[in-house]
């Protein structure tokens, strides 16, 4: 298929703002959410009949909703966790998800952006309360790599308290490709970290800016602050030395509120 055909162009953007979730009890409460876009119900054939299969399947076929069914190792493959899955995937369709080259591609045409980078984004909790917070706040996308980052799995989902499906999360396969390509594009990187002489809340961007988030052990990695154009920190009382990650997240979210306050 021509990949400038208009076809072409359509499975693109579905599969890139496809979020396939596992597990029975994750999918059954996301069929049950009618404000969600279900594509496919994804069903391994040892699955049991009965029980919360019955449930899934009726729930499916009530919304009008594809059941496939697939032998075990067909299924893990459409889950990504063949340990975890239970039998049992769902794709979501979420419409704020990109991938990066959709996003480059889409930059030059928006207002100025406002983007949270993930380096290494370990524990599932912290990633789905920093996704709510960037969800609720002024964000405009969430720069995600698969390698380093929790995957979006149901502990992620739950601490974002369901907020993963509307989030504005940019896909990647390598933070610092993607940081180097955003440079390349006129985004400016800011590195939050707590040597930085400059605080978050007097940082007036010119430009398209990234917040790079750091580990939650070792901050941003030195590849990563290597691309850094300016160094951001978080002013701290009381020999505070850090705040949690996803509390750091909030406060980039809603900088505007506090800056326009000051």
């Amino acid at each position: 298929m021509p990949s400038d055909s208009a076809e072409y162009t359509r499975k693109k953007a579905f599969f890139e703002r496809t979020l396939t979730i596992y597990g029975r009890k994750p999918a059954l409460e996301a069929l049950r959410d009618s404000k969600l876009q279900c594509q496919t119900l994804h069903l391994a054939e040892s699955n049991r009949s009965g029980g919360i299969i019955a449930e899934l399947t009726r729930a499916a076929n009530e919304r009008g909703i594809p059941v496939q069914f697939h032998n075990r190792q067909a299924l893990s493959r459409i889950s990504r966790n063949g340990k975890q899955d239970q039998g049992v995937a769902l794709d979501i369709l979420c419409p704020a998800f990109r991938s990066l080259q959709t996003y480059l591609e889409e930059l030059p045409t928006l207002r100025q952006q406002r983007i949270l980078a993930l380096d290494g984004i370990s524990n599932p909790q912290n990633l789905g309360m920093l996704l709510r917070s960037a969800t609720a706040g002024n964000i405009d996308a969430v720069l995600w790599s698969r390698k380093g980052n929790a995957a979006l799995g149901p502990l992620v989902t739950k601490a974002s308290a369901g907020t993963l499906y509307r989030a504005p999360l940019v896909t990647c396969d390598s933070l610092a490709a993607a940081l180097q390509q955003l440079r390349q594009s006129g985004v400016d990187i800011c590195s939050l970290r707590a040597d930085a002489s400059q605080s978050l809340f007097d940082h007036q961007p010119q430009s398209h800016v990234a917040y790079v988030l750091g580990n939650e052990t070792d901050g941003v990695s030195s590849e990563v602050n290597a691309l850094a154009t300016t160094g951001l920190c978080i002013p701290m009382n009381n020999a505070v030395e850090s705040l949690n990650v996803a509390v750091t997240a909030s406060l980039i979210a809603f900088a505007q509120h506090f800056q326009a306050g000051r």
